[in-house]
C-alpha cells in the first residue's frame, strides 16, 4: 500500500479506533426479537452516520418500518470507472439474557483482551473495522481503489424482511451498481497445526425454509379413547423428522476445503468418518457437520389449552438448511417424513448459495491476510446458516463471507455466534482492521 505523503502518513492507523468503536457499538441494544419487533437500530444507524459524516462522507438512512434503519453511504474510489464493491454489516442482534452471562451483554466491557457483548462476534466486529478503517483512510486522504457502497442493515438476524430484502425491493438503485461484495461470516482462521492457520471465506450458504407443521384432529374429552389426536400424529412426524439420517452430500466449496485440509494435513480424510475429521478442526466443527448434509431441526411447538381437552390442532415449527443444489430432495424428504395427516407451510424461506473460490477478489484477500499473517492458508468455506448476501445475490452480486480475525487456538469461537458471554479478542479486531484497509487498496 501507498500511502499520501503527508505529515500525518507515519501515524497512519487503520486499526487505531476498532476497539473503542466496537464496545461503543455493543451499547446500543439492537435486539431483533423477529416478527417485526426490535430495539434500537435507528439509534446505531444515527451513530454510524455520526461517524461517517465526521470524516466527509455522506450517508442516507431508510426506514422500512418505524426504527426499522438500515443506513446507505457511497464512498468515492481512486478508480471512478470501476464496478462499485459492496462492504456491508448488520446492526441488529440476537436477543441476550442478562442472567446467563458474566457481564451486562450491552455494556461493551473490555476485559481479558476481548470486548464483550452481544454483537462482539455478530457482527458489530466487522462494523468496528470497517468505520475504524474508513475514518483512518479518509482523514489521511486515503481512497480505496474502486468505489464502495456501505451498507448497514437492519433485521438480518430475522431474514432481512426489514432490512436488506426491504432495501432491495425498494431502492434497488442503491446497491444494484455493485458487482461483488463482502461482509459476514468468513474469513476468520482455525489452527491446523502449530503455528499453521486456515482461513475460511465463505463462498456458500445453505438454502432456508423455516415452516410451520400443522395437524388436525377430533377434539374430545381427554378422559376418551380418542383416534384421531392431532398432538399423536404431530408428535409422530416431528420425531421423524428429529430422528432423521440426512445422506452425505459434498458441494464443489466442501470437495475443495476438504481438498485443502488433506494438503495441511498430509493426509486423506474420510467425511464419513465424522470423528477423525471434525477433531481436525477445533470448534468450527460444529458448523462442518452441517455443511456436508440438509438438516431438519424441530425447535417449538405448540398444541392445547387444558390438560383434560383434546385439542383439534396442533403445530410445530421446524428450522429447515438444505445445500446448494439439494433444495428438491430436501423438500421431498420432508413430505415423505411428514405422511398424509400433517401439512406444512413455509415461515420464512430463502435461497442457498455458491460460487468459486476464484476471481480477482479471492486473490487480493489471499495476498492481505498473508501480508499481515505469513502462515496464513485459506479455504472456502459453506456455510450452515444465512446471511445478507442471499438479498445482494439476487440483484446479481457474487458475495463472500470476508471479516478477517487471527483467532487465538483455544477460542470456541463458533460458540461465539448466539452464544452465552460472546466476545471477540481485540488483538483480532486489529489484525483485521489491518487486513481489510489492505485489501480495500487491492480489491
Amino acid at each position: 500500500m501507498t500511502l499520501p505523503t503527508t505529515p500525518d502518513s507515519s501515524t497512519y492507523r487503520p486499526d487505531g479506533e476498532v476497539v473503542e468503536l466496537c464496545s461503543e457499538l455493543i451499547r446500543f441494544d439492537t435486539t431483533n426479537y423477529g416478527n417485526g419487533r426490535s430495539n434500537g437500530e435507528r439509534d446505531a444507524a444515527e451513530y454510524v452516520a455520526a461517524k461517517l459524516d465526521e470524516v466527509g462522507i455522506e450517508s442516507t438512512i431508510y426506514e422500512s418500518a418505524p426504527g426499522r434503519a438500515t443506513l446507505v453511504a457511497h464512498w468515492e474510489g481512486e478508480d471512478a470507472s470501476a464496478d462499485p464493491l459492496l462492504v456491508h454489516g448488520h446492526l441488529d442482534v440476537v436477543p441476550a439474557d442478562p442472567k446467563d452471562w458474566k457481564v451486562d451483554p450491552f455494556a461493551g466491557e473490555i476485559f481479558d483482551g476481548c470486548v464483550w457483548g452481544r454483537g462482539a462476534v455478530d457482527m458489530k466486529d466487522f462494523d468496528a473495522m470497517v468505520l475504524s478503517v474508513v475514518r483512518a483512510r479518509q482523514r489521511a486522504g486515503v481512497k480505496p481503489r474502486r468505489p464502495v457502497r456501505l451498507v448497514f442493515t437492519a433485521d438480518e438476524e430475522a431474514g432481512g424482511l426489514y432490512g436488506a430484502q426491504w432495501l432491495i425491493n425498494n431502492h434497488p438503485d442503491t446497491v444494484a451498481d455493485c458487482t461483488e461484495g463482502i461482509g459476514e461470516v468468513g474469513g476468520f482462521s482455525i489452527t491446523v497445526q502449530d503455528d499453521l492457520r486456515l482461513y475460511l471465506i465463505e463462498t456458500a450458504e445453505k438454502g432456508m425454509n423455516w415452516m410451520r407443521l400443522k395437524a388436525r384432529g377430533t377434539a374430545g374429552h381427554g378422559s376418551m379413547v380418542n383416534d384421531d389426536n392431532a398432538v399423536t400424529e404431530l408428535a409422530r412426524a416431528v420425531t421423524r423428522i428429529g430422528e432423521h439420517e440426512w445422506p452425505l452430500r459434498l458441494t464443489p466449496t466442501v470437495r475443495e476445503f476438504l481438498k485443502t485440509l488433506e494438503d495441511l494435513l498430509g493426509t486423506e480424510l474420510d467425511p464419513e468418518d465424522r470423528t477423525g475429521v471434525l477433531s481436525k478442526l477445533g470448534s468450527f466443527s460444529r458448523m462442518f457437520g452441517a455443511t456436508i448434509r440438509n438438516t431438519a431441526n424441530p425447535t417449538m411447538l405448540n398444541a392445547g389449552y387444558k390438560v383434560n381437552v383434546i385439542p383439534g390442532d396442533a403445530e410445530a415449527h421446524v428450522d429447515g438448511r438444505f445445500l446448494p443444489g439439494y433444495e428438491q430432495e430436501f423438500f421431498a424428504t420432508i413430505d415423505e417424513l411428514l405422511g398424509d395427516k400433517v401439512q406444512r407451510e413455509t415461515v420464512i424461506e430463502d435461497i442457498a448459495l455458491e460460487t468459486e473460490f476464484t476471481g480477482g477478489l479471492v486473490e487480493a484477500m489471499k495476498a492481505c491476510l498473508a501480508a499481515e499473517d505469513p502462515q496464513s492458508r485459506t479455504a472456502p468455506l459453506l456455510m450452515s446458516g444465512g446471511t445478507d448476501a442471499k438479498s445482494w445475490s439476487r440483484l446479481g452480486i457474487r458475495c463472500f463471507g470476508f471479516v478477517p480475525l487471527q483467532l487465538p487456538p483455544d477460542l470456541d469461537f463458533m460458540g461465539m455466534f448466539h452464544g452465552i458471554d460472546e466476545r471477540v479478542p481485540t488483538a483480532s479486531l486489529e489484525f483485521g482492521s489491518r487486513v481489510l484497509d489492505r485489501f480495500l487498496t487491492e480489491a
